[in-house]
């Protein structure tokens, strides 16, 4: 019943999804920052790749959401690239490079210890000094094969050993140790760079592209913003606010209004609010269970009864009289109009379609399967625990001092 009554929509359509996304918003903090819901659906359509069927792909770990507390609700962005908590390693090193070409490296710009005890005898000050010398050219060498490459940045996830920080300040590199794991992959989709972990097999094939790299201060915070690719397929969103509480819960709210909309783009079908769906399905289901024989009638009489608690608890949740709510929405429903569900605002039934309160079809299958499946699992453990006490006691129970210690045991 839902897939026939559900409405078909262009995933793209930024107003329907912009209409998906305040709905999901209008309970929480950020209910009344209309520009969050704009930005939380350009970062989804942003990150949305095409499939093979036509249909769209989205995976919401493509979307970086970065907290940092200062300012207000009204300055979290949208970056069309990532931010990293993490500041340019070097004083000498350049904050800001516009045209980047960026190296990823999962290995450490360090002199490479044993993995096994090795015991060097150094009888003069020569040796000392040669040794030391060779060290400095194992990270010189380093050094230059960055900047063979011809890479100007370079986010590195492991260590860069303070000499090879000093070489690439001199080659004028910006350069960022100790990047996430989690960070580096989102990198290679928003720059196209590819991750090396031998710095001998770094060429320029493998170096990213992006407008701007900077380090910015962000409340007491450095952070580097690396934006301006050309099709960016991961973002960033920055979240700002007040404190610290605030953002928390300035972050839960976005990442609820991001899976809503990544939903109906993977999903394009959507549905009215306001339990309007689950009061057409129970106007449905009632005139399928007359044509029921027996007792899988009062079944589908029961189920119809239970989708109806959802517009029920809706009218008491806001303070109306749920008797009356639902003689009226039943009325509508048997004229007709499908997508009359609880106005809150009114006080009444109404077209909640035309009020623009939508939610993912998707989302509301999934309602509807995962109560049917939680109230089978509780029917079924209360059928094992009664079965389980016909076989253990037919009998009452005895009383303490009755049957001795095998009754006392029993009770």
């Amino acid at each position: 019943i839902l897939d026939q009554i559900a409405i078909k929509v262009d995933p793209t359509d930024k107003a329907m999804l912009k209409k998906i996304a305040t709905v999901s918003l209008a309970s929480k903090l950020l209910a009344e920052y209309e520009q969050i819901a704009d930005l939380t659906v350009n970062a989804v359509l942003q990150v949305a790749e095409k499939t093979e069927e036509g249909g769209y792909k989205v995976d919401i770990d493509d979307i970086k959401v970065e907290k940092k507390p200062g300012e207000s609700l009204l300055d979290t962005v949208l970056i069309k690239g990532i931010v990293l908590d993490k500041e340019v390693v070097h004083p000498g090193m350049p904050k800001r490079i516009e045209d980047a070409k960026i190296a990823l490296v999962d290995s450490p710009l360090e002199v490479e210890k044993t993995e096994f005890d090795a015991k060097i005898n150094i009888e003069n000050p020569e040796q000392m000094k040669s040794f030391l010398d060779e060290e400095e050219k194992m990270l010189k060498d380093m050094v230059e094969k960055v900047a063979g490459a011809g890479a100007n940045v370079l986010l590195c996830e492991k260590g860069i050993d303070d000499v090879a920080q000093h070489y690439l300040a001199k080659k004028g590199i910006l350069a960022v140790r100790r990047v996430k794991q989690s960070d580096i992959e989102k990198l290679v989709k928003a720059t196209g760079a590819k991750i090396v972990s031998n710095l001998d097999d770094l060429k320029a094939g493998d170096l990213g592209k992006a407008a701007l790299v900077e380090e910015r201060k962000i409340g007491d915070d450095k952070m580097t913003f690396v934006e301006g690719a050309r099709n960016p397929k991961a973002v960033t969103i920055l979240v700002r606010g007040g404190s610290e509480r605030l953002v928390d819960e300035a972050e839960r709210s976005i990442h609820d209004a991001l899976c809503v909309v990544r939903d109906v783009v993977r999903d394009p079908r959507i549905v009215g609010g306001g339990g309007a769906p689950e009061a057409e399905i129970a106007k449905q289901l009632r005139g399928f269970a007359q044509k029921q024989e027996g007792k899988e009638q009062l079944a589908v009489l029961a189920f119809a009864n239970g989708l109806e608690s959802v517009p029920v608890a809706l009218a008491e949740n806001a303070g109306l009289d749920p008797i009356d709510i639902m003689v009226q929405l039943r009325a509508a429903h048997e004229k007709g109009q499908i997508w009359y569900g609880v106005d809150v605002f009114e006080g009444k039934a109404a077209d909640l379609k035309e009020k623009g309160v939508l939610e993912p079809h998707g989302v509301k299958m999934q309602v509807i399967k995962s109560a049917s499946e939680a109230a089978g699992m509780i029917l079924k453990i209360d059928d094992v625990i009664a079965s389980a006490k016909s076989k253990d006691s037919p009998g009452p129970p005895k009383h303490d001092g009755e049957g001795g210690e095998e009754g006392a045991s029993e009770y």
